[in-house]
């Protein structure tokens, strides 16, 4: 029986959020691109929460977007509530949060890909990687079908040998009941790639006519919207949005749990797999933050066309009755219906450390991972590795230097250096707390950061370059300006200042030094700078910001110097650390395993100390 035989450039196997990147990525950059999935109908899909971007990942969304990837985009198409958080504190902190039609986010982004030049769609599910001295050529699905390429993505998301769990109750399959893809781990580990398993979690979806809204309390969305796409013109979206709401576990809802603990798979001892510390189950919260009365709980709407309303912080793997007794303990849900039960889903994935900064395999030339294959959680964190893995697959095929982020560039950079270099244990979650130098890194200025490295890639037309490249000059201009603007100490500008609540002045001073008074800015100055431009918002946006914190930016900027000079003294990956005297045992192994390509790289290893790059650096004739 003849089988079929396809040629592409790239090959990309899932679609879920870091496959559609990887997918649109290589497509965009001219590369016949196909991608895999094993439901046409789930692409995109969004299995747990209904939301895009939130603390530290709405950076990883902005920056996706300044890079040229869809996210952004496609959540400003289908958003149904959006807020900014963090506004009571610094610019650094700032994330957009948007609520999410499930079904609209998943069409239009099958809709972005149906319509895409150069990207063919294929249902199918991959069960082997072809590969050739240690160099990937294609793959094949369990049809037998083989696809030639000259680069792969693997994008498998939570689905290999994935089983959900609640109670009693396994199934072998994906979320939501989609089929598992069983076949491609053992070809992975035949071919020398190490495999892991975590898990995750999901709560109930409960029935929207089942809750008293009225004992819960309504959050709302920013009175002003704004866009997550830098290129998505912020009145076009302003529109009516759908409220979440607030409500609170109770000292009942534990006692439930602890009562039923041992009925648990998480704690019966059925799931094998590492879950997220960052994001537990409510089994996990009771046990683990006993002195807890009560646990936050958010009751989200999953779209506009359905009733079901997923209970953000309520996840969990009890078994059915449990949940059912213990959802109803909660004010607002005591006649809850459940629509979905709540779940735990196991799945293998791979350890990063694997991986170069690239994202492609050490021991497989052509061979790519991004997203929770890679030991993630999140759909922000997949799509942003998706695409870095997209790109970076098309620049081998192009011949053309892959793109690394480091950390002092970017939230991806810090999200994929981390992953490749420290040891991570537990499915990897964005924090902003994990950005050092996160003053440098915000959401507001992603564009100026990260743009012109979409267009030296390709995925930035030149109108959007430019306009950066211009927004950038008139910062600079403007900065410059108001540095030279008198305000003198006469009674109008008094006036103002004490309206304001701000100290009076003695003598006159420039605009800079009244826009770094913290109730004060460059806006609310405007009545007191006649001669002030006509400037675009996100221009006196960041003219206000750099002004403010000037100081802690400088600072921080030294920081980074000092980092880049360790990131620039390259380490060959070919290099034998057994071979250098004076480093320890564990840093010679831990050297050797993940192979960094800089000492900035192997000084964050874990096991690697202080004296030891210093023989590093005696090693480089550096020191």
């Amino acid at each position: 029986m003849p089988f079929v035989e396809e040629t592409y450039d790239v090959c990309v196997v899932g679609a879920g959020h870091a496959g559609c990147e990887a997918a649109l990525a290589c497509a965009r950059l001219g590369l016949e691109t196909i991608i895999f999935t094993v439901s046409v109908d789930s692409i995109a899909m969004m299995p747990c929460n209904p939301n895009i971007g939130g603390s530290s990942k709405g950076h990883l969304v902005r920056e996706i977007d300044a890079l040229g990837g869809e996210m952004g985009v496609n959540i400003d198409k289908t958003f149904i509530q959006s807020k900014m958080l963090n506004k009571s504190k610094g610019p650094a902190v700032h994330s957009l949060r948007a609520q999410a039609d499930k079904s609209d986010y998943s069409r239009e982004m099958r809709l972005t890909l149906e319509s895409q030049e150069h990207l063919t769609i294929r249902q199918a599910e991959v069960s082997e990687i072809v590969v050739e001295d240690h160099v990937l050529t294609g793959v094949k699905t369990v049809s037998g079908a083989t696809y030639h390429c000259k680069a792969a993505v693997l994008c498998t998301g939570v689905y290999l040998k994935a089983r959900c769990l609640y109670g009693d109750v396994v199934t072998h399959t994906g979320p939501n009941g989609l089929q598992a893809a069983n076949y491609l781990t053992e070809s992975l580990m035949e071919h020398g790639i190490e495999v892991r398993r975590f898990k995750t979690g999901t709560p109930a979806r409960i029935d929207k006519n089942s809750i008293d809204f009225s004992k819960m309390t309504e959050q709302f969305g920013d009175e002003r919207i704004v866009p997550f796409s830098f290129t998505t013109d912020p009145d076009s979206i302003q529109k009516e949005q759908v409220s979440c709401w607030l409500t609170y576990t109770n000292e009942d809802t534990h006692r439930i749990i602890r009562e039923n603990l041992d009925r648990s798979p998480l704690y019966s001892g059925v799931i094998d797999g590492v879950g997220p510390r960052y994001c537990p189950s409510i089994e996990d919260k009771v046990v683990k933050f006993a002195d807890k009365n009560r646990h936050q709980l958010f009751v989200e709407p999953e779209g506009l066309h359905t009733n079901e309303m997923y209970i953000s912080g309520m996840s969990s793997s009890l078994p059915e009755d449990v949940q059912y007794e213990m959802y109803r303990t909660v004010p607002g849900l005591e006649n809850c219906k459940i629509v979905r039960n709540a779940y735990a889903i196991e799945y293998d994935c791979f350890d990063p450390n694997q991986l170069y900064p690239s994202l492609e395999f050490k021991k497989i030339k052509g061979l790519f991972s991004g997203g929770q294959s890679n030991g993630s959680s999140g759909y922000e964190e997949a799509a942003a590795q998706g695409l870095i893995a997209g790109i970076n697959a098309a620049m081998e095929i192009l011949g053309k230097d892959p793109l690394i982020l480091d950390r002092s560039e970017a939230y991806i950079g810090v999200l994929i250096d981390d992953l490749v270099t420290k040891e991570n244990v537990e499915p990897y979650r964005m924090m902003t707390s994990r950005a050092e130098y996160r003053l440098l890194l915000r959401q507001d200025n992603a564009d100026l950061r990260l743009t012109p490295k979409g267009y030296e890639v390709g995925l930035i037309p030149q109108s959007r370059y430019d306009w950066v490249k211009l927004k950038e000059q008139l910062i600079s201009a403007e900065i410059e300006r108001v540095s030279h603007v008198t305000v003198g100490a006469n009674k109008k500008t008094q006036q103002f200042l004490k309206e304001h609540d701000s100290v009076e002045l003695n003598t006159g001073t420039t605009l800079t030094e009244l826009i770094r008074r913290p109730e004060l800015s460059y806006d609310l100055l405007a009545e007191l700078d006649p001669e002030r431009p006509d400037l675009h918002p996100e221009v006196r946006e960041q003219v206000n910001i750099l002004i403010k914190y000037d100081g802690y930016i400088t600072r921080q900027i030294k920081q980074v110097e000092e980092f880049k000079r360790l990131e620039k003294k390259k380490l060959s990956p070919d290099l034998d650390y057994e071979q250098i005297s004076g480093l320890r045992i564990e840093a010679r192994q831990k050297l050797n395993k993940l192979k960094p390509l800089s000492i900035g790289q192997a000084s964050r290893i874990q096991g690697v100390s202080p004296a030891d790059i210093s023989v590093l650096l005696v090693y480089l004739g550096t020191i």
